[in-house]
């Protein structure tokens, strides 16, 4: 069994993510964070799934049995957990969720101190710990040294401060109307309520959660009601966030989708106008669509490309001293005013660009047009080394040579290789993943 994934511990709430499991992931994660201790107190945060409930008691027993406080604070969204943790303090920042999962799942995410997400190191350290049943047992404490618990419903207020901190202070969303999906999610209440402080006319939709229907239909992976709800209300803009708010997807008043590139590419040139991008630098991923690329670079702006995830986005970003990076899915990362990708923080940043260019969304969102690109999954018996396959090599240099960018890479999850092909011209592009394809199924299935 296997703890840590991509993003902390995701799983089936009830089976992979039990009461059991949480409890000694819990003790496993305190006796790790023991010696480093410095105010010896935990923050919990969750989102609005019902398995919530029972996997923040648990993960607060294992805490409180071997020596922590905790403070629990309800659903808030991913960024303001780390946001508080930092804020008020606290040794440590756990959020529960599954993000943009549906409600059968959930998930475990730690933050340090600083509101940055735990490295894969500390990840191994703390599973090999909830692995070693006798150090679980002897960690135990009895008496007054058992950790309390108590919860504190206010902190939504801080958060709401710095988001508001985050918008530029001279402007104003009076005027403007949005339509905001809230995914039945972490947001449901602080989202709507910054974007009216700051002065929108604020129409929500699935603000409703009851601990089932988080993210279902609705939020950054199913945006039709979004899309026909701008249209219907003549919106200015709409914006999606996912379970648990740390990501965005808008809606311009056309009630087109923006592409996540393209939005990544608007923003930094608007930062780089404002002399706002630090290192006049980007990190995106290796998802991050060619356009992209071409663009930043005729406007003077560097692109660094990191693997999938936006703990890979943070680390070159931090690495190399850049404040702007995110991915095409809608992780935005503003680190001037968030430790991780934050929706509402990033829906903010947009609004000022389009208040700032006083001009709609469907005339400044899409600045380049996309390279065509196309994704094919192979199932394959076995995950062979890319560079021990005969031919392979020969194949990719010749498609460098024509232009054509590649990404192969295997499934972390499932017997799958997944082949993404770029470039301008569509039809050389198809015909050389045509060929691709025949090539893999023959290396890797025969």
């Amino acid at each position: 069994m296997k703890l840590f994934g991509t993003d902390g511990v995701r799983g089936e709430a009830g089976s992979f993510l039990s009461a059991e499991v949480t409890m000694k992931l819990g003790m496993a994660a305190g006796i790790y964070l023991k010696s480093k201790a410095v105010t010896n107190r935990i923050l919990v945060g969750k989102d609005t799934r019902r398995s919530g409930y029972m996997i923040e008691n648990a993960l607060v027993s294992g805490l409180t049995a071997v020596g922590f406080d905790v403070v629990e604070v309800g659903p808030m969204p991913t960024p303001a957990i780390a946001f508080i943790t930092e804020n008020m303090r606290c040794d440590v920042g756990i959020m529960i969720s599954a993000s943009h999962n549906s409600f059968e799942d959930n998930g475990i995410k730690f933050f340090d101190g600083r509101g940055d997400k735990f490295s894969k190191d500390i990840e191994r350290k703390i599973e090999d710990i909830f692995f070693n049943e006798t150090l679980l047992r002897e960690a135990q404490v009895t008496g007054k040294k058992i950790g309390k618990a108590k919860r504190i419903d206010d902190v939504i207020g801080r958060y709401i401060v710095q988001l508001k901190n985050s918008f530029p202070v001279e402007m104003t969303l009076q005027g403007m109307r949005i339509v905001l999906d809230t995914a039945n999610g972490a947001a449901y209440k602080v989202g709507p309520t910054v974007f009216e402080e700051l002065g929108a006319e604020v129409i929500v939709i699935n603000n409703k959660p009851d601990g089932f229907n988080i993210n279902e239909g609705c939020g950054a992976l199913h945006t039709k009601e979004l899309q026909n709800a701008v249209v219907t209300y003549r919106a200015d803009l709409g914006i999606a966030l996912d379970g648990d708010a740390d990501r965005v997807v808008i809606i311009d008043e056309q009630g087109e989708v923006v592409d996540g590139d393209q939005l990544l590419g608007s923003l930094a040139v608007y930062m780089h106008e404002k002399a706002l991008l630090k290192k006049d630098a980007v990190v995106a991923t290796v998802m991050s669509n060619k356009g992209l690329d071409d663009y930043l670079k005729s406007n003077g702006i560097e692109l660094y490309r990191s693997d999938v995830g936006d703990k890979n986005v943070l680390e070159i970003m931090k690495k190399e001293k850049i404040n702007f990076g995110g991915e095409q899915s809608g992780h935005v990362i503003l680190h001037d005013f968030a430790k991780t990708g934050d929706g509402l923080v990033s829906a903010l940043a947009i609004l000022a660009l389009l208040i700032d260019k006083n001009k709609k969304a469907s005339e400044v969102l899409r600045p380049f047009a996309l390279y065509p690109q196309k994704l094919v999954n192979l199932n394959v018996k076995e995950k062979k080394a890319l560079d021990s396959i005969e031919g392979l090599k020969e194949r990719l240099e010749v498609l460098e040579k024509e232009g054509i960018r590649q990404l192969i890479r295997y499934s972390g999850t499932e017997n799958k290789l997944r082949v993404l092909l770029e470039a301008k011209d569509k039809k050389m592009m198809e015909k050389k993943m045509d060929e691709l394809v025949t090539f893999f199924k023959k290396a890797l299935n025969d």
